[in-house]
């Protein structure tokens, strides 16, 4: 099993305490998104849990975590963006962020340390030429300090729209996207520039990869894991299959592009209820309640399937 932690909020910046506490706890509580009283038990073990996939903006508050994660193997992604605070209001400043990244780097490894640059917005005040300024800008400052960069381009989602279309933000047209890559990527600084989802980009030298990077976790896994695609995600999507332990609606780091949060306002409420000793992200159990023991099967080498005690059919 993979952990995705998280697409739904920021862990690693808001919540890494709490995430500690369930590694060394063994397991934690995930509430269906879509079935509300529907929470798996997810077991965290290094024997259930094959690698650790993270996903923040902020990779600071990891840095005195790492010695909890040594028993998984495990990469970070890390989106940097240049954006102002309309657009990223409650995140500390840019270049604080970029000496968290380096010094994460420097701690682990710069394989598993993968810079997103994500999502590319395209308006009057953010506009290629911005782009491509402040993208070699920054490829400078992570030159050494990572060999990858994963691109994305807005997807413009309904509960997005009307917020984007106030701040000027309008989706990419195809040509124009495709030249915007082409130079990000010759920006880049010996940084190697992929994109998930966008297999239109490869014409401008941008391979596509996922971000659950199936052949990254196999290089830190140190075996072969025949890994399946992701079948829910976008249409696209080169993602390999992880099971996300986050939550919904609690990411407090103002992004109005966010597609996780109805609102800043609904994430600042749910995120009150955050207790880093509970078994459940920024939540509780209730007495209503199924909690199911969440199954999976383990790839062993040769491409069959394992059911580990107590996950089986």
């Amino acid at each position: 099993m993979i952990l995705s932690v998280s697409r739904r909020t920021d862990i690693p910046a808001l919540y890494m305490d709490w995430f500690v506490n369930r590694l060394q706890a063994g397991w934690l509580l995930v509430r269906n998104p879509f079935r509300h009283t529907h929470v798996s038990r997810i077991p965290l073990d290094p024997g259930s849990v094959e690698c650790i996939v993270f996903w923040t903006k902020n990779p600071r508050p990891m840095l005195a975590c790492l010695e909890a994660l040594r028993p998984w193997p495990y990469f970070v992604q890390v989106t940097l963006n240049p954006y102002g605070r309309e657009m990223e209001s409650a995140l500390p400043p840019l270049q604080q962020r970029v000496d968290a990244f380096r010094k994460l780097a420097d701690r682990i490894g710069s394989e598993r340390v993968v810079w997103r640059y994500s999502p590319i917005l395209l308006s009057r005040r953010y506009s290629a030429d911005f782009h491509a300024e402040q993208f070699g800008f920054l490829a400078e400052q992570l030159s050494g300090f990572t060999r990858e960069c994963k691109l994305a381009f807005l997807d413009i989602y309904p509960k997005i729209a009307r917020r984007m279309r106030d701040l000027g933000v309008e989706p990419a047209a195809p040509p124009h996207a495709l030249a915007l890559a082409r130079r990000l990527s010759d920006a880049a600084r010996g940084i190697h520039v992929s994109a998930c989802g966008a297999p239109d980009l490869e014409a401008a030298g941008v391979s596509a990869a996922g971000c659950i990077d199936g052949k990254l976790v196999e290089r830190l896994v140190g075996r072969p894991l025949h890994m399946k695609r992701d079948a829910g995600q976008r249409r696209n999507c080169l993602c390999v299959e992880s099971v996300d332990v986050g939550t919904y609606q609690t990411c407090v780091n103002g992004c109005a592009y966010c597609y996780a949060n109805h609102s800043h306002a609904a994430a600042v409420r749910k995120a009150a209820a955050y207790d880093p000793g509970s078994p459940l992200l920024c939540d509780f159990p209730g007495a209503e309640d199924v909690i199911t023991q969440r199954r999976f099967r383990r790839i062993t080498p040769d491409g069959g399937r394992l059911f580990l005690p107590g996950f089986g059919e």
